[in-house]
């Protein structure tokens, strides 16, 4: 089918498109509604459906006869090992890890905290939760024990499944410590804390936590309970919270509806095939495409354990693809940009057979074209940009390979809207805007299947943050444009839309700008307060080495003065070691907004390297926008 032809069904025929899609899973009892929409501005999907989500993720790939093929595959370098799990072993561990379970009396509705490194067991917990319709909520491994508490009091965990800590190539993180940290200080106490002893990194439990190896002895293999479609099945809680944590509820069927349209049409992965999502579990990616989405589509899905980057491995992610077949990776730009910076001229790619390589999906943060055009020459496959967040589980837009005809690429864009998403840009006082100006990327209400209708347990903040500013809209918080063509460009955050003497700016447009200098490994543009003009461009830059950093500055500024214009008034550059992410690899904006503007920042728990946020604030004080 066209992509123009599917698109216009899924606006115009919204029941009938998503019953079609849900066809493609093992429903206990198949709905006769797509979408209750009487609840605004929250959609029911499929409310009179029944499903089970591990069910389509492990057993009836088993039942079907494929019980032999492979399902997770499990890559460490940090610890050296590498497992590969068969559907009917997947299904053998998760069964007793309900089984398990059940024994503590987790059932339908309970939450469950996992707050685990990218180890099989973690999957395994996921999935176990979701055979018995427990709802899971994990917290990405390393978090400090301020994060455990406040994820602990929300979600009102019944039971902490955890490890003895995490490897990364440089250190090990214990989390024995954190986790009784982060119990002393909740206000929520669970009933009880399994942890999984790791020989690389043991560590004293405490005599009120269970061993994970001792708990499992003898437990019976549970089988997958029926649920609601609406029923949850996960809380994800979002990454850079302040103040009280929000919770995003993930419902069954919806969310199973949608991976497995996502992987089809949008990935063209098929059974029988491998997919790589570089990411964790900890986050959106990892739950939707290295757990579920994959899995759920009869597919192997890769469980890395380390950082394929750098360390100890330059060219892990070549060797992952050439050794386990992969036929699309999908990761964050700043991992190509590390990639790039280290290795531009492809050294650790040369030898290596990755011709089962089909596609290059990337998320997570605006790709800026030169990184893409520079993939794309390195590996001779289609970049493929997505844009997409936590609260949808999905791309909002991006390229859909698996139809008849993908769309033309646009240099900066994550091409048109995923079905069901109609996506709108509105100025600041609900007005549409012309196509090609900038304003706030909004999507028409009811959203489709998998995206969330509420906060776990903040409803009315849910209508608060996402529904009130443009009434029938989803607030997406990004800025952006689509042009004639229809295409979006999601530019920055709208936090990031600067008004440089009543012109609006995006950060976006100046980075891909500067992005495109030969010296630049990275770089990300901040509004500075300015008494003139209101705010200034100020630009952090990363030089790839044996470049001249003067000469560079001198040359940026010219760019920007010719590809924008007079207009951006830029003038401001600091060249900076490294920039300030966040575990997963987002560039910490917020921060750098606030150390620009004289305030004081208090160092996330999420950074690698504290010294980071030092090394730009003392950049930033050189320049005099720090105090």
């Amino acid at each position: 089918m066209r992509y123009a032809d599917l698109y216009a069904r899924s606006l115009s025929d919204p029941q009938g498109f998503w019953l079609e899609a849900a066809q493609a899973l093992d429903w206990i009892k198949f709905p006769t509604t797509a979408c209750d929409f009487t609840h605004a501005p929250a959609a029911k999907w499929f409310p009179d459906g029944q499903i089970n989500t591990c069910y389509n993720a492990v057993d009836r790939h088993v039942a079907a006869g494929r019980g032999d093929a492979p399902a997770l595959i499990y890559d460490s370098p940090v610890t050296g090992i590498k497992q590969t799990f068969t559907f009917a072993q997947l299904q053998h561990e998760v069964a007793r890890l309900a089984g398990g379970l059940k024994n503590l009396g987790v059932g339908k509705g309970d939450r469950v905290l996992i707050y685990m490194p990218m180890v099989p067991q973690a999957v395994f917990a996921m999935l176990a939760c979701a055979r018995l319709g427990a709802v899971h909520s994990v917290i990405f491994g390393g978090f400090a024990a301020r994060e455990i508490a406040a994820r602990i009091d929300d979600a009102g965990a019944k039971l902490i499944l955890t490890a003895s800590g995490g490897i990364e190539p440089a250190r090990t993180v214990p989390y024995i410590p954190l986790v009784l940290e982060a119990l002393k200080t909740a206000r929520h106490t669970p009933e009880g804390v399994v942890c999984l002893q790791r020989p690389e990194i043991p560590g004293d439990l405490p005599s009120d936590f269970l061993d994970w190896h001792t708990w499992l002895d003898g437990a019976v293999p549970a089988d997958c309970v029926a649920l609601d479609a609406t029923d949850p099945l996960y809380i994800l809680y979002t990454s850079g919270t302040t103040g009280a944590p929000k919770g995003i509820v993930r419902e069954n069927g919806g969310h199973g509806v949608a991976m497995a349209w996502s992987m089809r049409h949008l990935y063209d992965v098929h059974e029988g095939q491998t997919f790589w999502a570089a990411s964790d579990i900890g986050w959106v990616v990892g739950h939707s495409y290295i757990v579920y989405a994959p899995l759920i589509a009869g597919c192997a899905t890769v469980l890395f354990e380390g950082k394929p980057v750098g360390t100890p491995d330059p060219g892990a992610f070549w060797r992952v693809i050439e050794e386990y077949q992969v036929r699309a990776l999908f990761t964050a730009p700043t991992a190509m940009r590390a990639i790039k910076q280290q290795d531009a001229d492809g050294t650790y790619l040369k030898g290596r057979d990755i011709s089962s390589l089909k596609y290059l999906f990337l998320a997570g943060e605006r790709c800026d074209p030169p990184t893409a055009a520079w993939a794309e020459d390195l590996l001779g496959v289609p970049i493929v940009d997505n844009w997409w967040q936590t609260e949808t589980a999905w791309a909002i837009c991006s390229n859909f390979m698996g139809l008849s005809d993908p769309l033309p690429m646009k240099p900066g864009s994550p091409s048109k809207p995923a079905p069901g998403y109609d996506v709108r840009v509105l100025d600041d006082e609900g007005t549409p805007v012309e196509p090609g100006q900038i304003g706030n990327l909004v999507v028409k209400l009811p959203l489709p299947p998998s995206c969330f209708g509420t906060l776990w347990g903040g409803h009315e903040r849910w209508l608060e943050t996402y529904m009130s500013e443009f009434p029938g809209f989803y607030q997406t918080g990004d800025a952006g444009l689509i042009d004639e063509d229809g295409y979006v460009f999601v530019m920055s955050r709208t936090d990031d839309v600067m008004n440089v003497a009543g012109h609006r700016l995006s950060t976006g447009a100046l980075e891909e700008v500067l992005a495109s200098h030969q010296a630049v490994a990275e770089c990300a543009v901040i509004g500075v307060a300015d008494d003139l003009k209101g705010q200034l461009p100020l630009g952090l830059i990363v030089l790839k080495s044996g470049w001249d950093s003067a000469g560079v500055a001198r040359e940026c500024v010219a760019l920007v003065r010719e590809k924008i214009g007079p207009v951006a008034a830029f003038k401001l550059i600091a060249l900076v070691k490294r920039l300030p992410k966040t575990r997963s690899g987002k560039i910490l904006r917020a921060s750098l907004r606030k150390m620009a503007d004289g305030e004081t920042v208090l160092i996330p728990p999420t950074i690698d390297d504290p010294a980071i946020l030092d090394e730009i604030r003392v950049e930033l004080q050189t320049l005099g926008y720090a105090q």
